[in-house]
């Protein structure tokens, strides 16, 4: 089964993920990307694509935030010999791995040889997450979020190296002016672009004379960006922000001031966000949509700030359809997570519930995160859009 998305560009050959220990999960189309330096002519090099199937669908998750008790729990199924997260994903890669497009979003920086591995309130991961995440079957990572410097320049430099090697695309920072901006892939013969930003670095300054390290939040910027892409072939725009207020399920005024100035334009279609580490509604503005905060992901906080909330998250499931001469989202659905605080694994919660002996505390924990993360969901009358679970417990 070839790899499933391609970028505008040329084509690169199918390969398999290296020092995993399993092969890569198998993929339905190969992948390759032109990224687009501010201010460089939106132009693409490749033939239009023959004209194929009408629809796609597209898989996003929140954060994976590497804390140290993930961390810890990948050294020990690692056998203290470097870090193996592939089991703390296992149970959601068939679920991942069904999209066309699997997008992450990755919080930290990450260490190309294992090096400095830092936590809270300086993140340094471990490189091993990047090939577990591809071998989840995740295409592409957001990598804009408030901790993008927290390594500094070189630290930016370092994770895209890392996630290159584990053929993972990445938007949202870059290494020179050059791989500045957005990207677009080639997903079922439909042109996608992706654009990515984050609202603010924890105070840490953007190096001086290179802006281009990371995408910040500017409604001009992200609208030019989005019509760039537009000029350049792309059939469906996703903006992805990493936004918000950490811990609150509503989003707050200015994001939703920002999600009516974005959605107003033709070139934007779909937009979601991470960052408050908790679960956010899904609204409807000017006839598209707007996921706030997928919770997180794959994290477990410090004991500080540790709750059943933040154990919360969900795979956003979209399928997008071309309506007259537009693509648009057609429908939404999504499969709420939880991590068990004892294994460290991310459960899909109706799944887990069905399973044969469970014990009564995990069995509670997972009707919480379910019954949490629905009201959370539907806080601004998703349920009233047709949006729902994918599967009810």
């Amino acid at each position: 089964m070839p790899r499933r998305v391609v970028g505008v560009g040329v084509l690169i050959a199918l390969v398999w993920l290296a020092g995993c220990g399993h092969r890569a999960p198998r993929q339905r189309v190969s992948t390759a990307t032109t990224r687009h330096a501010a201010g460089a002519p939106p132009t693409t090099h490749a033939a239009a694509p023959a004209p194929g199937p009408v629809s796609f669908t597209l898989a996003a998750t929140g954060d994976l935030l590497i804390h140290e008790p993930v961390t810890r729990r990948a050294r020990a199924l690692a056998g203290g010999h470097g870090y193996d997260f592939r089991p703390l994903l296992a149970e959601v890669r068939p679920i991942l791995s069904a999209a066309d497009l699997a997008i992450c979003h990755l919080e930290t920086p990450l260490s190309p040889d294992d090096r400095r591995i830092a936590y809270w309130p300086s993140f340094n991961a471990p490189h091993e997450i990047a090939p577990a995440a591809r071998w989840a079957g995740y295409d592409t990572c957001t990598t804009a979020s408030n901790h993008t410097l927290d390594q500094g320049g070189d630290g930016v430099r370092a994770t895209l190296d890392v996630l290159d090697r584990a053929h993972l695309q990445h938007v949202g920072t870059a290494r020179s002016r050059a791989e500045r901006s957005w990207r677009i892939y080639l997903v079922k013969g439909v042109r996608v672009a992706h654009l990515d930003y984050t609202f603010g670095l924890n105070g840490i300054p953007v190096p001086a004379g290179k802006p281009w390290l990371v995408d910040l939040i500017d409604p001009r910027r992200i609208l030019a960006d989005a019509h760039a892409a537009r000029r350049a072939g792309a059939r469906f725009v996703v903006v992805t922000l990493h936004w918000g207020q950490e811990y609150r399920s509503a989003p707050t005024s200015e994001q939703r001031s920002l999600a009516r100035t974005l959605l107003a334009s033709p070139d934007i279609d779909f937009i979601y966000g991470s960052h408050a580490h908790v679960v956010q509604p899904i609204e409807r503005i000017h006839g598209k949509y707007v996921a706030y905060g997928l919770g997180n992901f794959l994290s477990r906080h410090a004991p500080c700030c540790d709750t059943p909330a933040t154990r919360d998250g969900m795979i956003l499931q979209v399928t997008i359809t071309k309506l007259r001469e537009r693509f648009a989202v057609r429908h939404i659905a999504y499969t709420p997570t939880y991590v068990d605080p004892r294994t460290v694994t991310v459960l899909p919660v109706a799944r887990a519930l069905q399973q044969a002996g469970l014990s009564p505390s995990l069995r509670q924990a997972l009707l919480g995160s379910w019954q949490r993360t629905v009201s959370r969901v539907n806080l601004l009358g998703a349920d009233r859009l047709g949006v729902a679970a994918d599967q009810r417990p």
